[in-house]
């Protein structure tokens, strides 16, 4: 397939997804919370806080569970921080959504369901696309978290602290995004 055009149809386990028993989706939403909080550990040295893998994840999940199933494993991801499960890159507690981090945490939900949103409706199936659709769902955590971290540290602050040094892993992580999504597209899928 050339690289210019991606697969034509959701990966088989957005389809299975879609029609399976509710058994299924609970665990498929566990699965993704377990997801989220391995990715959340997984840090790059960077000043002035480390990056970590968690948008990764987020646009991978939405992209993969579709945009309301991907929004709601991401919900059930903050409340188990927020009930003080270590789910965190900090740990757990809701102290988490009221610091430097509770704006960027209350975009999650936004990152996994524009995702989902845009491969639902067929924005993978061509590179620029796909690189549209992931890249404006990547950027809806800087939508919710400069604004939320301005008012604790000024505009500024904010854009220097929260946003600049994350231009770089942004695009890396959305890249990442891509691939691991144009391989969902290429497994078999199973049908029963």
């Amino acid at each position: 397939m050339p690289m210019t055009m991606l697969a034509q149809a959701q990966p088989g386990l957005t389809r299975s997804l879609a029609a399976a028993p509710a058994w299924a989706k609970v665990a498929a939403v566990l699965a993704g919370t377990a997801v989220l909080a391995a990715s959340a550990r997984i840090t790059v040295p960077m000043w002035p806080v480390p990056m970590t893998m968690q948008t990764y994840a987020l646009l991978v999940i939405g992209a993969l569970y579709g945009s309301r199933l991907g929004a709601a494993t991401v919900l059930a991801y903050l409340a188990e921080g927020a009930i003080g499960l270590p789910v965190f890159a900090a740990g757990g507690g809701l102290h988490h959504f009221f610091g430097t981090t509770g704006g960027f945490l209350l975009g999650f939900p936004l990152v996994a369901f524009l995702a989902g949103f845009f491969m639902e409706r067929g924005w993978g199936r061509t590179l620029l696309g796909s690189a549209a659709g992931f890249t404006i769902a990547h950027l809806a955590v800087f939508v919710t978290g400069v604004p939320f971290l301005a008012g604790l540290i000024g505009w500024d602050k904010a854009i220097a602290l929260g946003f600049l040094p994350f231009v770089a892993g942004t695009v890396v992580k959305t890249g990442l995004a891509m691939a691991t999504y144009e391989v969902a597209l290429r497994l078999p899928s199973r049908r029963g």
